[in-house]
């Protein structure tokens, strides 16, 4: 008989291979899903640990009733997780699962969600970028003060020069920049293999901040290659070369947002804002050229990339009043009786 008797344990084993074999933000939204999922199982039978036995095909439909608070583009992805459960499940033989059935259900009950197009404040996201570029003009003299403001301030400016996703940054090692070519070779969305470009400022940037760390670099004992380009300081990791996680990362940005906007609510920016305002920026310098925003921004679909060929309603605004609303309107022909 399989040890995996349990929703909780089978939930566990299927994560534990999740965690293997995809990204860890893959990972980390299957995790979220199947709580919530588990959650629904446990309120259904009234138990804390419910048997396997307890999972229908049906359960799909009390999930999906449970997620419409939830956005339709979260709900997707959840109940593609829900779904990849499924599969496991059946291939692992622990359920007799219809899964023809299931995705019919999904398919009937699921919302669809709607193509928006990306939104964010461009003004303010400049204003961050400003203010980071100042950030180190005068530096602390502890030491852990001074690494965190060049971090950060590298950080922020490879974000936006790159138009690199939080994890990749955070995921970033010393080895796959190649400073020569202003390149690095990361491993992107869905495993893939990519290459990114470095501005000149976001390459300086970092390079002063390896130099400021270069005492501790030298002593990690690891090769130096092999050690994190943005890495943690505070007191958790004392002297030794530790990478920032992805939620560090998220919480280095909401931090300098909060500062350089003087405590305006951070929320509506966030480090894929800044990702948003990448890909913009290349359509603005190439006089709109999708397919190099495409490449770039390592868009696998070009209908992507052209969400954001869209003018915003600011330059949408100044076109239409610099056309109808000159200073000095045009003389109309005068009525003749």
């Amino acid at each position: 008989m399989s040890t995996t008797s349990t929703v909780q344990q089978a939930i566990h084993d299927f994560l534990d291979i999740i965690q293997h074999s995809r990204s860890q933000n893959t990972y980390r939204s299957y995790a979220n899903a199947l709580a919530f999922f588990l959650k629904t199982i446990q309120k259904k039978a009234s138990m804390q640990d419910p048997p396997l036995s307890t999972i229908k095909e049906t359960a799909v439909l009390d999930f999906i009733e449970g997620l419409r608070s939830y956005s339709p583009a979260t709900e997707k992805l959840y109940l593609t997780a829900l779904y990849r459960f499924y599969e496991f499940l059946s291939a692992s033989q622990f359920v007799a699962i219809n899964l023809p059935n299931v995705r019919l259900l999904i398919r009937q009950r699921a919302r669809r969600s709607g193509q928006r197009l990306p939104q964010f404040p461009k003004n303010k996201i400049e204003e961050i970028i400003k203010y980071a570029i100042n950030l180190t003009l005068s530096l602390p003299s502890k030491p852990a003060e001074r690494l965190r403001l060049l971090r950060d301030r590298a950080l922020i400016l490879t974000l936006a020069d790159t138009g690199m996703r939080i994890h990749e940054a955070c995921n970033l090692r010393r080895g796959d920049l190649d400073w020569a070519e202003q390149k690095a070779i990361i491993i992107g969305k869905g495993d893939q293999q990519a290459v990114v470009r470095f501005s000149t400022r976001a390459l300086q940037a970092i390079k002063e901040y390896l130099l400021e760390r270069s005492p501790y670099d030298g002593s990690s004992g690891k090769p130096i290659a092999a050690l994190p380009i943005f890495a943690r300081h505070d007191r958790g990791a004392g002297k030794k070369i530790k990478p920032i996680s992805t939620t560090t990362g998220r919480q280095i940005i909401e931090h300098h947002v909060r500062l350089a906007l003087r405590g305006e609510d951070p929320e509506a920016i966030t480090p894929h804002s800044f990702r948003h305002y990448f890909v913009t920026t290349v359509l603005r310098g190439s006089g709109g050229n999708i397919k190099l925003a495409q490449e770039l921004a390592r868009h696998k679909s070009i209908n992507v990339t052209q969400r954001y060929a869209h003018l915003s309603d600011d330059e949408l605004d100044r076109g239409y009043h610099e056309i109808f609303n000159q200073p000095t309107p045009p003389e109309y022909p005068k009525h003749q009786p």
